[in-house]
């Protein structure tokens, strides 16, 4: 059998591909745990700067493998006990904490459908381009589920709560110009580019100020969740730390000179 999630890293970037196409890249236990670890080896990893996730084939993810899903409710109620609705904070929690969490941007390439736990994914990235082919669904309530993988969090901070309960309430496919309207899509490309188009997003990135690119990360989830005078504190605090980096000090070079910087992610 083929991987369900390929690894691969070429100058600063790490392409993780998930790699069920004839199942929509479902999401399965084994394509769960291999996201999450395969994420947290490309968060851990020196020689990585920037992290593209994209999917095989069709789809970029629809999320829960029902098939797998329907085999294990049924295990649950011969045990008399439930364990299936553990892979919330097995594999779905981390995956969303690795990437949102990660000190590095994470670029989502949505080259088809992504829904439930596929959505919430790409929501959970720094920077979503998407196929103008692609879709969005949240699809929880329509399986009497309440939202996972971040959703809650992460698709309010997009779209507002408004929107966002609307379309979780009355979940939908959302396409990719709509998605582009809400705030969704970062940006929208011809399928045909797509895989080239977010890896030369992703790829500026690996080649950016990595520490920089952390720093924004970090001031951007402090300021989710905390009031202004915490928020300019962190601001400081992260200041401090950037301009205290070799990269500052090579692009103000850089800038006196007229000169292109070139980075070295430290």
């Amino acid at each position: 059998m083929a991987d369900a999630v390929l690894h691969e890293v070429t100058d600063g970037l790490a392409t993780i591909t998930l790699n069920r196409p004839d199942a929509m890249n479902a999401l399965n236990t084994e394509t769960k745990v291999a996201l999450r670890d395969s994420l947290r080896q490309a968060a851990d990893d020196p020689a990585v700067r920037a992290v593209l996730l994209i999917g095989s084939g069709r789809a970029f993810c629809v999320g829960q493998d029902l098939k797998e899903h329907i085999g294990l409710l049924a295990e649950d109620r011969e045990r008399g006990s439930g364990s299936t609705m553990t892979t919330v904070r097995e594999h779905y929690n981390p995956i969303v904490t690795a990437i949102a969490g990660m000190p590095k941007p994470v670029v989502a390439g949505v080259n088809g459908v992504a829904a439930g736990a596929g959505a919430g994914f790409a929501f959970a990235a720094d920077y979503r381009v998407v196929a103008d082919t692609a879709a969005f669904n949240t699809s929880f309530a329509g399986v009497a589920l309440t939202a996972d993988s971040g959703v809650s969090w992460t698709l309010p901070r997009l779209i507002g709560h408004g929107r966002a309960a609307d379309l979780l309430f009355f979940p939908r496919n959302v396409s990719a110009q709509e998605a582009q309207e809400l705030g969704i899509a970062n940006k929208v490309v011809p399928a045909a580019d797509l895989a080239a188009e977010a890896e030369a997003v992703a790829r500026r990135l690996a080649e950016g100020p990595t520490a920089a690119y952390a720093a924004i990360k970090a001031s951007l989830a402090h300021g989710a969740a905390h009031d202004l005078e915490s928020t300019l504190a962190k601001e400081d605090e992260l200041q401090v730390r950037a301009g205290a980096s070799e990269d500052h000090s090579i692009a103000v070079e850089a800038f006196v000179k007229k000169e292109k910087p070139t980075f070295l992610g430290r």
